[in-house]
């Protein structure tokens, strides 16, 4: 039997589910950045994602999401835009007011902020998380459900809780360095489909032995 893709541009990718969208042919922001078939899912509107969860985008910065992303109900990300003076007595953002107030605009233009918010490949972030401005997220991480993301996740780790906090790696350093250098994500989409079992339920020595050019390429396993 033919191994046939999924389609990348598809806009609801499961047949009867409109609550799921693939998240690379929705979006139209330029400062949005999605890979293939990274998706999110929710039972109200999936479609309104860019305005829904992701918040304060007022750029420059970017919100940058890598492929085989799964983003569960209600995750959403607060951008830079959210940010507060917070260096004199008041936090509150007079100019945006109006009035005279606007004369002061000064003093909300330059605040500081921390850049792109980065979630790398292969990331499931669990329902209701919420992922705070300039994070970076690594390849593999899992986000418990309502979990607040406050600080760099490490590539396969597991986090949790408000703030979010390390459990554990998923895998030893060595293992990840293994996986990192494989880097399946990035293999042909063709590649995949005919190894999705070992990608998903195989080892990491089947993963490497799979790899395009690898040992197993004539197999087809």
């Amino acid at each position: 039997m033919p191994c046939v893709p999924a389609d990348p541009t598809a806009l609801h990718p499961i047949p009867g589910e409109p609550r799921v969208v693939l998240l690379k042919p929705l979006i139209t922001s330029p400062l949005i950045e999605a890979g293939e078939f990274s998706y999110y899912d929710d039972p109200d509107d999936p479609t309104a994602f860019e305005s829904r969860n992701v918040l304060y985008h007022y750029g420059p910065e970017k919100l940058i999401i890598g492929r085989f992303c799964a983003l569960g109900t209600g995750v959403k990300f607060l951008m830079n835009g959210a940010n507060h003076r917070m260096d004199g007595p008041s936090t509150f953002p007079f100019p945006i007011m109006g009035g005279s107030w606007a004369e002061h605009a000064d003093l909300i233009t330059g605040l500081p902020g921390r850049g792109d918010t980065v979630v790398g490949h292969d990331v499931w972030l669990g329902h209701g998380a919420t992922v705070m401005p300039g994070v970076r997220i690594g390849h593999g991480a899992i986000v418990a459900a309502g979990s607040v993301v406050v600080e760099d996740i490490p590539d396969y780790g597991i986090v949790g809780g408000n703030p979010a906090r390390l459990i554990r790696r998923r895998y030893s350093d060595a293992d990840i360095a293994r996986l990192l250098a494989v880097a399946w994500w990035d293999w042909p989409l063709e590649h995949i489909t005919a190894r999705v079992r070992t990608i998903m339920s195989g080892g990491i020595d089947a993963l490497e032995r799979a790899t395009p050019g690898g040992p197993d390429e004539a197999t087809g396993r």
